[in-house]
């Protein structure tokens, strides 16, 4: 069954379609269920991890390995060879439909491992960086695979747990840009240069935003110590920060801390 996550509801002229990502979302669903024994983890030693050092162990390991280990069923994607020229480049995969993907991964808690666990809840650290912008991002043909996974006994070396898909979703990557960016301006940002540098108002600006001042946009700060009005937003593109429903949803499903509304072209709430 197909996660209504998948669906765009308000495709425009230009941009991927319902149907398509609705096919495609179809396509993956055989991931769900894999196991990545290529990563096995003794449950004792679980107590020494927290849940951000587990994903970026596994973030690395989902990389490389979704398109080659023989253990996971053939979904039709490959490597992509990137457009950004970097160690991180946008985006991961292409489809045999020719659609582009660029894999974020949602850590799942498992309750009944022993790892070491926060007190207070922590936004997903999965993040739509700033490398990814409308520069770059082919509205016809590019989607985020959102792929959940939790630690669980491994089924063939236990008493050791390994990183499980539970399950996944697709969405619309320009979709997911043009909120992100509307989020930032709403908020009294801006982007600097040509898509090059996100900023949000700092102390100083959000005083003068809320004394009906207006803050100057000529230049910003890295830190909040030099005065400025606006600074580089350091957590720009966390997937919580992205008021798209159907992501949030997806979010709530899980159990991870989600935007409980949007505010900017269509207002909505979730309870």
């Amino acid at each position: 069954m197909v996660s209504l996550q998948s669906v765009n509801e308000m495709a425009k002229p230009g941009e991927i379609t319902n149907e398509e990502l609705v096919a495609l979302a179809r396509e993956l669903h055989p991931l769900i269920g894999v196991q990545v024994d290529a990563l096995s983890l003794p449950v004792e030693a679980l107590r020494g991890f927290e849940p951000s050092q587990i994903g970026t162990l596994v973030g690395a390991l989902f990389d490389a390995c979704i398109p080659v280990l023989p253990q996971i069923p053939e979904v039709g994607i490959t490597k992509h060879e990137g457009i950004l020229g970097d160690r991180e480049g946008y985006p991961d995969y292409l489809h045999r439909s020719g659609k582009r993907l660029e894999l974020k991964l949602l850590y799942v808690d498992n309750p009944e491992l022993p790892i070491k666990r926060p007190k207070t809840a922590r936004e997903p650290s999965a993040r739509l960086t700033q490398k990814v912008t409308l520069k770059n991002v082919d509205p016809r043909r590019d989607a985020m695979l959102l792929i959940a996974y939790q630690l669980r006994l491994n089924q063939r070396t236990p008493p050791a747990v390994s990183p499980t898909i539970i399950d996944l979703a697709v969405f619309p990557m320009v979709r997911l840009v043009m909120a992100r960016d509307q989020r930032m301006m709403d908020a009294g940002g801006r982007w600097f240069g040509n898509y090059e540098t996100p900023t949000i108002p700092s102390r100083i600006g959000q005083v003068k935003l809320k004394t009906g001042k207006r803050i100057a946009k000529s230049t910003y700060a890295r830190k909040e110590s030099e005065g400025k009005d606006l600074n580089e937003d350091t957590n720009f593109g966390k997937l919580k920060r992205i008021p798209y429903r159907p992501l949030q949803e997806f979010l709530k499903k899980h159990g991870a801390d989600y935007s409980h509304q949007g505010t900017s072209t269509d207002p909505w709430t979730l309870d």
